[in-house]
């Protein structure tokens, strides 16, 4: 399973402008995140308050990474390059495949789960005058912060039995969750177009948008290919005249204990999470309708 939180700790850790007193603190930050996926990974797959149960450890490290890591660095580093770091951000990246592994154990052996780079399309450079093995054959793919998927192998040739083939291998994606800290226009419209591209792949496909904050007046998902937007806390960000003083530390300081309150009230909802795995529970029930049996049942 990919571990793409870890990835970004690890990856910060490295980082030459990191700053010497941060690089102990990002250390202790890795013996958390340590201890927060131990304690996902040993809780019983498919009991009782599943969900709420990992929401809550998974909430209680998010408030550490943002508030004791991040927010009350001595230096600015952290903060101010939080956007480039994604120390924060991916932690949901690294936890909707868990989640849903212990929440729908009877997910099928064959897909995979997490961040994936997925069939978005194919093409062929050759020409008339240019014969190329399998005409060419190129795939191209996108990166998708969470996908429910299988792997395909592609194989092409312009003969018969195959000989002179090209093979591809890439994953077809059935469930797609874009995750954003915060939602704007401009960001629902690039998912929007990015879900007409996973449905036009896969017309079945379900595309879901999970967003940490509100940033924008809500839009209807109507007229797009968006299945759902999912806001995880239920709440609007801080406005950008109060986050601007907290990219030096004195302001820090000084703010921290109202930050904290708007972190604490302001988790992410157990409920939420429970709709989105409601959702792939509903898909996992949906099948090819039987042609023999359409006007014995009464609809198709």
């Amino acid at each position: 399973m990919e571990k793409p939180h870890l990835e970004k700790l690890n990856a910060t850790l490295e980082n030459p402008k990191l700053p010497k007193h941060d690089a102990l603190r990002v250390k202790k930050a890795i013996k958390r995140y340590d201890e927060w996926i131990t304690n996902l990974q040993k809780i019983e797959p498919g009991r009782e308050n599943i969900i709420s149960d990992m929401v809550k450890m998974t909430n209680e490290y998010k408030l550490y990474i943002e508030l004791n890591l991040i927010f009350d660095s001595r230096e600015d580093f952290l903060y101010r390059q939080r956007g480039q770091l994604k120390l924060d951000n991916t932690i949901i990246e690294e936890f909707l495949p868990l989640l849903v592994t212990k929440a729908i154990p009877e997910l099928s052996n064959g897909v995979e789960l997490g961040p994936r780079s997925c069939y978005s399309t194919a093409y062929f450079s050759s020409t008339l005058a240019y014969e190329n093995v399998g005409g060419g054959l190129h795939i191209k793919t996108k990166d998708q912060d969470f996908a429910i998927a299988r792997k395909l192998y592609i194989k092409s040739s312009h003969n018969s039995d195959f000989s002179k083939s090209i093979i591809k291998d890439t994953y077809l994606a059935y469930v797609v969750a874009e995750c954003k800290t915060n939602l704007d226009k401009t960001m629902f419209q690039e998912a929007a177009a990015t879900a007409h591209d996973v449905k036009t792949v896969v017309p079945g496909a379900k595309y879901f948008l999970l967003c940490e904050w509100l940033d924008m007046s809500p839009i209807s998902t109507a007229p797009t290919d968006i299945d759902e937007v999912l806001i995880l806390r239920k709440s609007k960000r801080l406005s950008s005249n109060i986050r601007s003083k907290y990219n030096i530390y004195a302001g820090r300081k000084a703010a921290r204990e109202q930050y904290k309150n708007f972190l604490v009230n302001n988790p992410y909802r157990y409920e939420v999470f429970e709709r989105f795995i409601n959702h792939i529970i509903g898909i996992l029930k949906d099948h090819t309708p039987n042609e023999n049996n359409v006007l014995e049942v009464g609809y198709f």
